[in-house]
């Protein structure tokens, strides 16, 4: 039929004059057809009919199959297409199928990198509208759908229905050939092409085959030019919103900001994976044995755990790391490099964050906080080490006496006493069955081939092996005393100085290393983390409780040779000998008196200076000793626990009773 009405503006001709007006107004951008309910307006009559729909929710066209109702028949086409798998619009370039010719236009920017969308804010481009204004919202701080379990928001509802199966576990997608389950589909597909062999996505240059579509964009790079160039650094980028990115590197700016804690980052991808810190989000599962991870590349390393693989190997030593860091720590070994060092006590870490850890010490910092007791922790390794404390749990077993542990490093050490060899490398003694008992009895399994001497671990052991060196590099220009590195020479020399750069926040005392600070700090914080399994007793230092375990199996290593009696400490052995021998090494400065105990000696020196520390709390009146002082609290108490056999008559002192126990002889 003859068209005879034609468009001046476009040349498009039309059977009717009413036909030519209606398609004027795509020129014009008249829209006479008004929405009354919400004031939108539309070029042709029809088209306001059919989105007055949906505020009345008529769905005329209902599909036969599921019943699903549309407000259009355009619609109802498109969907009955699920059910049919028709795919009628085919990308020319990798075959794929669309339901839809939108669809297909917006998959071929995926070849074309045409990204006609951009965001004003950061420059990004996006193939969709619909994207742009989801990336919009990392900027506006908008989170229009919660989660009402936790109330973290979410810039779209897809993100929101992931989320979900966080907090219920619901895994919907299963692999049909292992019955492994997704949480995602798209997870489901990419995992199903590791039985099927599947490599979708082509290189059309090289040929080369990819499981994912993102690593397919990846490998383009290396045939695409990078004309955009980083007037700093000379690199070059294929996109001007890339070069922009990368630019921030310079700057320092951070365009990207976390809601919950404020930190900055300069792309939105850091930004995605730093809030899985706070979400709990755990989205990449090792198949092994279950354990989540934020990132993926944090999985890979971790696989390694698995599968043995070290491909990072040590040119020197040749010995093998799963991460390059690791390396790069390590050869600092080799050259001696500390190259972070503190500024106030001057201590040298091979790595930054071992820096930083360490400065907590001097500025008292402890940002990891007990939610139940309230105490503070320098790292959150620490603080996971004490919940435990709390919980009481124990969930590290020990597999061939079933004792539990809060940390698997105290596991570890403790299956050692059921190993059949002692680890001596430079001995190879053997062991007999009866030493599977060791823990329980106090016995070190680690003992030195040059003098014999034990240990109840490996490294206390490793650092006598130091004695022995004679390779001491390290001199101390005061007495002489070698050492194996600088640190521990650093530290042998505030022995000479009096620095001491580690003051306790809560009482002013300072101390020469950290780990005397650390100790000494449980006295105000009555932490005692190291329990007898046998009465319960708790000690600050391990060293205690292994003097104290003597107490329960009566072991006294420590014999006089002149009288044969045996101590389970090697200090109370020496103060012993003084009595054979009739040594007084400690001697009054004042008096010249002397004494065999330090203790004595501090004593009596409150005779010279009258100084009188135990002071009643009800008199006023003060004592040199703080025994004195306990019987003079009788007087106020009328306590008289010294009570006579005979005739039951009580009194305040020993010596006052036997005095008494004279009259009955």
């Amino acid at each position: 039929m003859e068209k005879p009405w034609k468009c001046v503006d476009c040349g498009k001709r039309y059977r009717s004059q009413s036909q030519l007006e209606a398609h004027r107004r795509s020129h014009t951008g008249e829209r006479p057809f008004t929405c009354t309910q919400c004031g939108e307006g539309f070029s042709h009559l029809c088209s306001l009919l059919t989105h007055q729909r949906v505020h009345t929710g008529e769905r005329l066209f209902t599909c036969s199959q599921c019943g699903k109702g549309f407000t259009c028949s355009s619609h109802l086409r498109r969907h009955q297409r699920v059910h049919t798998a028709e795919r009628p619009f085919t990308c020319p370039q990798c075959g794929k199928g669309f339901t839809c010719s939108s669809h297909l236009q917006t998959h071929q920017r995926v070849h074309t990198g045409e990204r006609p969308f951009s965001c004003s804010h950061c420059g990004k481009g996006f193939t969709q509208l619909s994207n742009l204004r989801k990336h919009q919202r990392v900027h506006t701080g908008e989170t229009p759908f919660s989660c009402p379990q936790c109330g973290e928001g979410f810039t779209c509802s897809s993100s929101l229905r992931r989320h979900q199966r966080v907090h219920t576990g619901e895994r919907p997608f299963t692999c049909s050939d292992c019955g492994k389950g997704f949480s995602q589909s798209s997870n489901l597909v990419k995992h199903q092409r590791i039985h099927t062999g599947d490599r979708p996505f082509t290189c059309s240059v090289c040929g080369k085959g990819f499981t994912q579509s993102p690593h397919l964009l990846k490998h383009h790079h290396v045939h695409m030019e990078k004309p955009w160039k980083c007037g700093d650094c000379g690199k070059g980028y294929r996109a001007p919103c890339l070069l922009e990115a990368h630019r921030r590197s310079h700057t320092g700016e951070r365009l990207f900001i976390c809601s919950q804690c404020e930190k900055g980052f300069n792309q939105f991808s850091s930004l995605r994976t730093h809030q899985r810190v706070h979400t709990g989000e755990r989205p990449f599962t090792c198949s092994q044995c279950g354990k989540g991870f934020i990132q993926s590349s944090h999985l890979q390393t971790h696989q390694r755990v698995h599968t043995g693989e070290r491909p990072f190997t040590c040119s020197q030593c040749g010995k093998g790391f799963t991460q390059l860091s690791s390396l790069q720590t390590h050869q600092q070994v080799h050259t001696g490099e500390s190259p972070f060092t503190c500024s106030q006590c001057g201590k040298g870490f091979t790595r930054l964050p071992d820096l930083r850890t360490h400065q907590r010490i001097h500025t008292g910092e402890k940002p990891f906080t007990c939610s139940q007791c309230g105490k503070g922790f320098t790292r959150s390794s620490t603080l996971r080490t004490h919940q435990p404390v709390h919980t009481g749990e124990r969930p590290f077993t020990c597999s061939q006496c079933e004792k539990g542990f809060s940390v698997s490093s105290r596991l570890l050490r403790h299956q050692r006493v059921h190993k059949r060899y002692r680890r001596t490398p430079e001995l190879g003694a053997g062991l007999g069955p009866e030493e599977n008992s060791a823990i329980h009895s106090g016995e070190k399994l680690y003992t030195c081939c040059v003098c014999g001497q034990d240990f109840n671990q490996s490294s206390s052991l490793s650092e006598h092996n130091y004695s022995h060196n004679k390779e001491m590099a390290w001199q101390c220009e005061d007495c002489g005393k070698g050492f194996k590195y600088p640190s521990q020479l650093e530290t042998h020399r505030r022995r000479h100085t009096g620095e001491r750069p580690f003051t306790c926040s809560r009482c002013g005392r300072g101390f020469i290393q950290s780990s005397s600070l650390r100790i000494h700090q449980r006295i105000h914080t009555k932490e005692r983390p190291f329990s007898c399994c046998v009465c319960g007793k708790g000690f600050n230092q391990s060293f205690n409780l292994a003097l104290h375990k003597r107490v329960h199996t009566g072991e006294r290593p420590f014999t006089c040779s002149q009288c044969g009696k045996r101590f389970s400490q090697s200090a109370n052995l020496a103060k012993h000998r003084r009595i054979h021998t009739e040594a007084r090494p400690f001697t009054c400065s004042v008096c010249g008196k002397k004494f065999k105990e330090s203790s004595n000696l501090a004593k009596h020196q409150r005779v010279h200076t009258g100084e009188r520390p135990f002071v009643c709390s009800q008199c006023g009146k003060g004592f040199t000793h703080s025994a004195n002082l306990l019987r003079h609290q009788r007087i106020h108490t009328g306590e008289k626990p010294f009570i006579c056999c005979v005739c039951g008559k009580g009194f305040s002192q020993s010596s006052t009773l036997l005095t008494h126990q004279r009259i009955h002889k």
